[in-house]
């Protein structure tokens, strides 16, 4: 299946804004590293998710990983150029 022009633009303008995100972020790539390093994603796993709005509100979340988490994990790291 071959890309078109607009396809391969939106991928560009994905790619550009990755690079800056690990940028300005470079903790955060830190963190994945040495989650999947320490294989730390697999079955039965809690990934919690906190967020503070500038005004100080807290949302706050968490997800347990099932076998079709992992799965689609691990679709997603051969996504990777870099893996």
């Amino acid at each position: 299946m071959a890309m078109n022009f607009n396809q391969m633009l939106k991928f560009q303008q994905m790619k550009n804004s990755l690079k800056r995100f690990d940028r300005d972020h470079p903790k955060f790539k830190n963190f994945l590293n040495a989650v999947t390093r320490e294989q730390a994603l697999r079955e039965g796993a809690v990934i919690e998710l906190s967020v503070t709005s500038p005004e100080g509100k807290n949302y706050c979340s968490n997800i347990k990983l099932n076998a079709e988490d992992i799965e689609l994990i691990n679709q997603l790291k051969t996504m990777n150029p870099n893996s």
